[in-house]
């Protein structure tokens, strides 16, 4: 951007109600052509760091909006996604804007909870998945939805459950 364009004119800055001091006006950055944050049907993903141990990645998404395809009316939702990782990861800023995409799409509660957990398999392959969609009241009635996924094969190594122990407060008598 040149000098000039960036300079406001005694006529305009009169308009304006500002004084002419001969300085440039600020100006707002131009968007760029890709905004960092815009809704995205695109998921990112990256190597998993540890591949050989069976880990639980949780992700909680408690804003999550999308639309009644009968009402047109937002419905909002609580997601929280459980894996265990294969190979790859989802990439947490893909997973906000990918989210985001559905804001203005209308969906039944129980279709939008499947065709995240689908497309996140399909882009990850992980060993293991589940949504918990906790919809919040529509005419009085709550619904959660959840969908899993098991890779074939995979099992679950067993829980560990270690004894119950008392906890320090650090305070004294």
């Amino acid at each position: 951007m040149t000098a000039a364009k960036l300079k406001i004119t005694s006529k305009a800055a009169s308009k304006a109600g500002t004084k002419n001091t001969g300085k440039a006006a600020p100006t707002q950055r131009p968007m760029p052509p890709n905004p960092p944050t815009a809704p995205s049907k695109q998921l990112h993903v990256f190597p998993n760091p540890a591949p050989q141990r069976d880990y639980t990645i949780q992700f909680q998404i408690p804003e999550f909006t999308c639309l009644c395809p009968l009402t047109g009316q937002p419905d909002f939702a609580h997601f929280v996604i459980d894996m265990v990782a294969d190979e790859l990861c989802v990439e947490l800023k893909s997973l906000k804007m990918y989210m985001w995409s559905f804001r203005d799409e209308g969906a039944f509660h129980e279709k939008v909870t499947n065709d995240i957990l689908s497309h996140i398999v399909s882009v990850t392959a992980p060993r293991y998945a589940r949504i918990t969609a906790r919809w919040y009241v529509r005419g009085g009635i709550y619904t959660n939805v959840i969908a899993e996924h098991r890779k074939k094969g995979w099992k679950p190594q067993a829980v560990v459950t270690l004894p119950e122990t008392g906890r320090e407060t650090g305070l004294l008598g």
